[in-house]
């Protein structure tokens, strides 16, 4: 089981890609749908990190997809600039999960 990236920033993508997470760079509403649609159809992904911006953009999508399919879970993680509500513990918590700094 692996994880895959669905990201709005490169620096993002370039920083998992360094933990070893795949992922791919997408800005507008129908790549999300796309590029999420994509990767919960690969067999092996078992967890999907999504970036806060891009999950405002299609918000009712990913949580009826959350309600609806059994896998892969969907996480949503704060950009390089951090986010509204991420608590320090959180940013541990994947810090110490990913091994690097979010």
């Amino acid at each position: 089981m692996r994880f895959y990236l669905l990201s709005d920033n490169v620096d993002t993508v370039v920083g998992m890609r360094l933990a070893g997470i795949p992922g791919e760079v997408i800005h507008e509403e129908e790549e999300v749908r796309a590029s999420l649609l994509r990767a919960m159809d690969m067999e092996d992904t078992g967890v999907i990190l999504i970036t806060q911006k891009l999950v405002s953009l299609c918000r009712d999508d990913i949580y009826h997809l959350k309600l609806t399919r059994p896998r892969p879970l969907i996480v949503e993680i704060p950009d390089r600039h951090g986010g509204s509500g991420v608590s320090d513990a959180m940013l541990r918590y994947v810090r110490e999960a990913v091994g690097i700094n979010v």
